[in-house]
């Protein structure tokens, strides 16, 4: 069987701040490979450097040194006009507070990202029928962000991440502003977007929980990986 290369491909990235005159570091010679169809947890204290690797992985910080490469790509040598549309087909962003656009209804926010490619009206409706179809939404396409739930709220929010078909889902704190049940529905939707639909998750979590729904979960600590510990959740 043909091995092939992993989704996401970190080499000896360092990413440092300025802060007045001193320069703080954040990531120390982060070099780790995701594969295809993972679920991947990135825990660690604040100001470990997980939502900055998160950043770097997606394409909207740049590091100092090192390459990153997502599905043959290596992002870290685009410019910033060509990381913009490489994000915009490649990338499924999930956030805490969901980023939802309050006047448009959860079929037009589902909508959104397809605005900016060729397809025609009926084609975008067709897209985000399906997308609202696999978060299980159909029957709320017509409601407002206001007359949802906050669990709601997110599966509009992953609906909006996948209906592109991105190569990386990239999840930052996605249960953070959720009761116990609600981040439960999530976690689980985002399981199923793994098993299912083969999609490869990046999660930033500081939920043991929440990461124990993943495959494997890399510590950040001071801006240094520690060895991965596998979840029972490892296919």
């Amino acid at each position: 069987m043909e091995n092939k290369a992993p989704i996401v491909e970190v080499r000896n990235i360092y990413k440092s701040y300025r802060r007045g005159t001193q320069t703080v570091p954040v990531l120390d010679d982060i070099t780790f490979d995701i594969e295809e169809g993972e679920f991947l947890a990135l825990m660690g204290p604040s100001g470990s450097g997980k939502s900055t690797l998160l950043n770097l992985i997606a394409g909207i910080d740049k590091a100092d040194s090192g390459t990153i490469t997502v599905g043959g790509i290596e992002i870290t040598s685009l410019s910033e006009t060509e990381l913009a549309g490489w994000r915009a087909t490649n990338v499924g962003f999930i956030f805490q507070f969901y980023n939802l656009i309050p006047v448009l209804t959860a079929f037009e926010n589902v909508e959104l990202p397809l605005l900016l490619t060729g397809l025609s009206r009926s084609g975008r409706r067709e897209h985000v029928d399906l997308a609202l179809r696999a978060v299980s939404l159909s029957d709320r396409a017509d409601h407002y962000p206001s007359q949802l739930s906050g669990g709601q709220q997110q599966r509009v929010a992953i609906a909006r991440a996948i209906i592109t078909d991105p190569t990386i889902l990239v999840a930052d704190e996605p249960t953070g502003d959720l009761d116990r049940y609600s981040a439960e529905e999530i976690l689980d939707l985002m399981e199923r977007l793994v098993h299912e639909l083969g999609k490869t998750v990046i999660m930033v979590t500081h939920d043991p929980r929440a990461a124990g729904k993943a495959h494997i979960i890399k510590h950040l600590e001071k801006g240094v990986l520690n060895s991965d510990v596998h979840s029972e959740n490892t296919l």
